[in-house]
């Protein structure tokens, strides 16, 4: 029953930041609608891992289309000129789409607009290295910073400092009028934070909106925790730092619910990776994490899963986890302290069926937990 709970606060989370919806939101906005009425030429670009849903909701907006999407994720159900690139490590693939992207750019002039469709992922599926760095030396720079445990501000703000199309040099490479909505998934919903900002100029003229976000799923969640007969409190706190200790801080408080509640946080963890890594992502460490704190105690259980629908280099969404997680793998003889040691906790949660598989989502805004409290 709890996992069967927290699968429907997931889906409705999803349900609350629907790309498409708030895409068609933001296009009926009156300077929006203006501003691409008003339009001699209009071109729609769209990037990262909710492109196809974000050009969904776009599908009356006439005019060129290029999307760039990660490989194996959701083809766009309307017609656009698409490009499969690289995530979450880029190759040449994704030099060729950023190369695709700044001729599309360059292709529009002052009396036009480009309807710039950005989330998450886009910062690897657009990789142009700037003039003197080759691909091989900025995946090095940003591996370094990634296995420190850094956050995504962190990795961005290195990512920027080393491209030729982020921090708003894809924007500038057009004098057309820019309309950029941004699917967020970064710590304060800042669209220059969000695939490294690529179309976020700061130049006159120019409207950038922030159209959906982890919180408004964390709403949509609640809404659903209520109707479901629960009382559901949402965390101040974005969830943050390493993944294990934090999955284990959010056991720990809802331990302290009171029967038939439920906790609900977003956010985006870290995983601080060694030489040994398997198959897993932080969305299965906070899990494991969150289980080791709830052994022996039967009432919790916890869901963390990422909103795109894959964790990490997992097939999976996230775990869940309860008080009999571990004594479960013990009985199977596996080790919570060595999947976690060598990042390899796909299998571990695979084993005790506990995995939440969804397949991509379209949707990118960090991850969620939820964990619900039931009399026993």
């Amino acid at each position: 029953m709890s996992k069967a709970l927290l699968t429907s606060l997931y889906r409705a989370a999803l349900s609350g930041v629907a790309p498409a919806a708030a895409v068609r939101r933001a296009l009926s906005l009156p300077e929006v609608a203006r501003a691409l009425s008003g339009a001699r030429r209009v071109g729609v670009f769209a990037a990262g891992k909710a492109a196809a849903s974000m050009l969904a909701g776009a599908r009356r907006v006439e005019g060129r289309r290029l999307a760039v999407l990660p490989r194996g994720g959701r083809r766009p159900s309307a017609a656009a000129w698409t490009i499969l690139a690289a995530h979450p490590t880029p190759d040449e693939s994704s030099v060729r789409a950023a190369k695709k992207a700044l001729a599309f750019f360059r292709s529009f002039g002052e009396e036009d607009v480009v309807l710039c469709l950005i989330s998450g992922g886009t910062s690897s599926l657009l990789c142009l290295p700037r003039p003197g760095l080759t691909l091989a030396a900025k995946k090095r720079a940003v591996s370094r910073l990634a296995r420190k445990g850094a956050d995504i501000r962190e990795l961005n703000r290195l990512r920027k400092s080393l491209s030729a199309v982020k921090g708003g040099r894809l924007g500038r490479a057009t004098r057309a009028r820019l309309v950029t909505l941004v699917l967020s998934d970064v710590p304060g919903d800042l669209p220059s934070l969000v695939g490294s900002g690529p179309t976020v100029r700061r130049r006159k003229g120019d409207i950038t909106l922030v159209v959906a976000w982890n919180a408004l799923g964390l709403r949509a969640a609640a809404g659903r925790a209520a109707a479901s007969g629960l009382s559901p409190r949402i965390a101040r706190r974005r969830l943050t730092g390493e993944a294990s200790a934090a999955g284990a801080r959010f056991a720990r408080a809802a331990l302290a619910l009171p029967d038939g509640s439920a906790l609900l946080a977003g956010g985006e963890t870290t995983v601080r990776l060694g030489r040994s890594t398997g198959r897993g992502g932080r969305a299965l460490e906070f899990a494991l994490g969150a289980a080791g704190v709830l052994a022996g105690r039967p009432s919790v259980t916890v869901l963390c899963a990422g909103s795109d629908g894959k964790d990490g280099s997992s097939r999976a969404a996230g775990a869940f986890a309860d008080g009999t997680t571990l004594s479960r793998g013990a009985r199977r003889r596996l080790s919570a302290e060595a999947a976690l040691a060598r990042h390899d906790t796909e299998p571990f949660f695979a084993k005790l069926g506990d995995l939440l598989v969804t397949g991509p989502t379209g949707v990118n805004v960090a991850d969620w937990a939820f964990a619900v409290r039931l009399p026993l």
